[in-house]
């Protein structure tokens, strides 16, 4: 793992893992309460998880992508899925949407639209991230960490983008003690 700084983020598991917790707990404090989750997949989905366990809520899953070019690293065209996945019933009432991060604000802005426009049954939403950077044109309603300086952030997960079915086995072996 690197070194964090101005340009870098780098977050461990247990970073991430208090992160999410000190997000919920935020959210608590508030005295807000919500009726489902949303979350943006795939930055969201841990964290749409995690609260949903804790909040003791349904969970619906969203899926957006915006970071196609530059391997990932610069952000293309919004796609919001046409269908929200969710087990029974359909998203109506408060609805908490979570997010791992904003950056732009584009696609907080645009499943906000999305979600007026199409779900009449939801009653009020709120945001809430992790990290929200200064250079969003939005804020969401509740963010664990403020980053001023815009850093690109470096999640536990992302090891997971590089590893291959073919290298599963030599992975799993680099961590045994020989």
């Amino acid at each position: 793992m690197g070194v964090s700084d101005d340009k870098d983020l780098w977050v461990s598991w247990d970073d991430y893992n208090r992160a999410v917790v000190g997000l919920a707990r935020m959210v608590h404090e508030s005295g807000w309460k919500f009726d489902q989750v949303l979350c943006l997949a795939r930055g969201g989905l841990r964290p749409g998880d995690i609260f949903s366990r804790i909040f003791d809520v349904p969970l619906a899953i969203l899926s957006t992508s915006s970071y196609r070019e530059d391997a990932g690293m610069t952000q293309g065209k919004l796609d919001i899925a046409k269908h929200i996945t969710m087990t029974k019933g359909s998203l109506g009432g408060k609805v908490l949407l979570l997010d791992d991060l904003v950056d732009s604000g584009v696609t907080l802005e645009k499943v906000q639209g999305h979600l007026k426009e199409n779900f009449p049954a939801v009653t009020e939403v709120k945001s809430a991230v992790i990290w929200c950077k200064a250079c969003s044109a939005v804020r969401p309603d509740f963010y664990f960490q403020y980053l001023p300086t815009n850093p690109w952030i470096h999640q536990p997960f992302e090891e997971y983008d590089s590893l291959r079915p073919h290298q599963l086995a030599a992975w799993l072996k680099k961590g045994e003690v020989g």
